[in-house]
């Protein structure tokens, strides 16, 4: 590293950082900043163990985190440390190491280091650090989706009971995390009949001038008209929020008090209302699943491991009720223990979830105390982690380690038939090697207008979903329903932008033929001896930037398109391309298959290759298709208004209701524009001029 890359104060580059994507509450616990101070008193010749020697020197005896890269700067580790000086001393010892820490000692060619005040602030930062730059030798999330919550807004003055995914930007209680937006749907239905709380936008409650259908089938209170009063409908938001807090009985005791009193006082038409709510509320408690007595708020994880992969089961318990499980399949190295990918695992998996009061382990983790203290400090209350050994927390743990068993299960077959279907492509296809990445794609338009392409993306795990791209035709040359033109534009909007990223990376010469003629056992030998050399790897290894198979839906024509593009950037003798053609009366299992250097041919009707191109091919088409509708759902719904600068939502509002349509705004006079409130004279020459410009 050298000292002009190196150079500047350390507070700087925690800025950098933070900027880069630290969390708020991680970038705060960094108490004093050392993240090249050492690696700039060292000869920058050096790697590998006697590099990391030499950096032990001018080490702090302090807790902190320590990052270790790789050639070309790729992040290989991260790691946090009690002692830095003692931690990363031990990887410079020559031998006691595994063959994985073995092969990332040799491959580390600089580090970085951060010192904090505490073991447990490194921890917290440790696990921000693995999410955000997810270095290939740590244990890493592959799934990191945001958990969904259910919402109760507390910026209106009739709250709504809403689900909500993303940033907690909106004022209101946040109650979850559910498992899945199916359970949140679910519960938010059974609460509604309920508590009668309303759904709706505030748009359209502010707009409403009789009671909507919810109200009619006694799924909402009707607060937008007046049916029932504001502090009768208080009421309903607190039964709502305390039975969501956790105190169920509580609510159910008190609609069943008075159920009694409306049914001593002979009024049944209320009592009845009462009997329904308390009916909805079983409802929701008794479709759960398991629902363990004294566990109110808690997260119950398990892990199994078999055939080199890791399942983790997490099961969410919140108020009493079980609010649904998620299986994880982390990348980790398969010497690793299962209480070290747990423990890697927890880490990273409440960065940016709150943790419940309590979290059950089926075994203790390195760092249990330590983690169990840092996520206290980040819920801003206690948390405990605990390895139940009998009773029903045991029980609720072995469920988890059940289901843990039954998706790595699952896993593993559908693994074991997608690397069959990928090894039978190449056979069926003749290429050189096993694909790793396939792309796939299509356009989808009506008569030319919303014109959309699509690609999606397939590999050894199944379909790649965040690596699949949309492109909207710009073309103004193309004529509309052009599908050639438009398959022209996307293939050459993407490999452009390939060879501009990842030019440097360009694959070997595509020689189908020459495989094609190989001999079997020739070819399966060579490919063994390939996945041998490659097996521990496997898992190191991300999936390549450049494809090694393309998969067009159109025949000849299409093809010619694709061809002529591919040549033009001179990459045509490195991306193997075919065209996957619909059978005679389009008939599925009929297709043709059109590449260079063979006569269009098909595949027998029952071969799982020929699924396999269908079932990708289906993909591309469903992707395309929801693309269109989404940006035909925009187009449809633009306001001319929307183009014009200076006019937000208030001044699109008084316009609308002034005028009542944007083509009435269009064909308003100057002087009548000036008449609209908060339209300044300035405002209104701007709007005269827009749809008068040409005029």
């Amino acid at each position: 590293m050298s000292d002009e890359e190196t150079e500047g104060s350390g507070d700087a580059v925690a800025a950098a950082d933070a900027g880069a994507g630290l969390t708020p509450s991680a970038a705060s616990l960094v108490a004093a900043i050392e993240w090249d101070e050492a690696s700039r008193k060292v000869d920058s010749a050096l790697e590998g163990a006697e590099l990391i020697a030499a950096l032990v020197k001018h080490l702090p005896n302090g807790p902190g985190v320590y990052r270790m890269f790789g050639k070309d700067g790729e992040i290989l580790y991260v790691g946090k440390a009690r002692s830095l000086k003692k931690r990363v001393g031990s990887y410079a010892r020559l031998g006691g190491h595994t063959q994985r820490i073995a092969r990332m000692i040799r491959e580390t060619r600089a580090m970085e280091f951060v010192t904090t005040r505490t073991e447990t602030e490194a921890l917290l930062l440790e696990a921000n650090l693995i999410k955000r730059l997810r270095p290939r030798f740590n244990v890493l999330m592959r799934d990191d989706k945001s958990f969904p919550y259910i919402l109760i807004s507390q910026d209106h003055a009739a709250p709504a009971i809403l689900k909500h995914r993303g940033a907690r930007s909106r004022k209101g209680r946040y109650f979850g995390p559910f498992a899945s937006a199916g359970a949140v749907g679910r519960t938010i239905n059974a609460l509604q009949r309920a508590f009668l709380l309303r759904t709706c936008s505030d748009s359209v409650y502010d707009s409403r001038t009789r009671p909507c259908l919810l109200y009619q089938i006694k799924r909402c209170a009707g607060p937008c008209t007046g049916e029932v009063d504001e502090a009768g409908y208080a009421a309903l938001v607190n039964e709502a929020t305390a039975f969501l807090s956790g105190r169920s009985n509580e609510v159910k005791t008190s609609m069943a008090k008075a159920m009694q009193a409306a049914s001593d006082d002979l009024d049944f038409e209320r009592a009845a209302i009462y009997r329904d709510r308390l009916a909805a509320l079983s409802h929701v408690q008794s479709h759960q699943g398991i629902n363990p007595e004294g566990v109110e708020e808690a997260d119950v994880f398990a892990i199994h491991q078999e055939g080199g992969l890791t399942s983790i089961q997490v099961f969410f318990f919140r108020t009493g009720q079980n609010w649904g499980n998620r299986a994880y399949f982390p990348k980790a190295d398969p010497s690793l223990e299962p209480e070290a990918v747990l423990g890697a695992f927890l880490g990273q998996f409440y960065d940016d979830t709150p943790p419940p009061r309590l979290i059950l382990l089926p075994k203790r983790i390195e760092d249990e105390a330590l983690l169990a203290e840092a996520l206290s400090i980040k819920a801003e209350r206690k948390v405990q982690i605990q390895v139940p050994a009998r009773g029903a927390k045991r029980d609720l743990v072995d469920h988890a380690a059940s289901n843990a068993k039954e998706a790595l299960g699952r896993r593993l077959a559908e693994t074991s038939t997608q690397a069959r279907l990928l090894e039978g492509l190449r056979e069926t296809f003749g290429l050189s090697q096993t694909p790793r990445r396939i792309e796939v794609y299509d356009n989808s338009h009506i008569m030319g207008s919303a014109a959309v392409g699509a690609m999606i993306v397939a590999g050894p795990e199944g379909f790649a979903k965040n690596q699949y791209r949309k492109f909207n035709i710009k073309g103004e040359d193309i004529t509309p329903g052009d599908d050639f033109g438009m398959m022209k534009e996307v293939i050459r909007r993407r490999f452009t932008r390939l060879l501009k990223e990842h030019g440097d990376a360009l694959p070997a010469l595509a020689d189908t033929a020459k495989a094609s003629e190989a001999a079997p056992a020739e070819a399966a030998a060579e490919n063994d001896l390939s996945r041998d050399l490659t097996d521990d790897l496997a898992e190191d290894t991300p999936m390549p930037a450049w494809p090694d198979l393309v998969l067009i839906d159109g025949g000849k024509g299409q093809m010619s398109a694709v061809r002529e593009i591919l040549e033009e950037l001179g990459v045509a003798d490195r991306v193997l391309a075919i065209g996957v053609a619909k059978g005679v009366d389009r008939e599925a299992g009929r297709e043709r298959f059109v590449m260079k250097g063979r006569e269009p041919f098909t595949l027998p009707p029952r071969d799982p290759v020929l699924y396999f191109v269908q079932r990708m091919r289906d993909e591309a088409h469903r992707f395309a298709i929801g693309t269109h509708r989404a940006r035909r759902k925009t187009e449809m719904v633009k306001n001319p208004l929307d183009e014009i600068a200076g006019i937000g939502p208030s001044r699109k509002r008084a316009l609308l209701h002034h005028f009542g349509t944007a083509k009435a705004v269009s064909r308003a006079a100057l002087s009548d524009l000036t008449e609209v409130e908060g339209i300044s004279a300035a405002m209104a020459q701007s709007i005269y001029d827009h749809f008068h410009e040409n005029g």
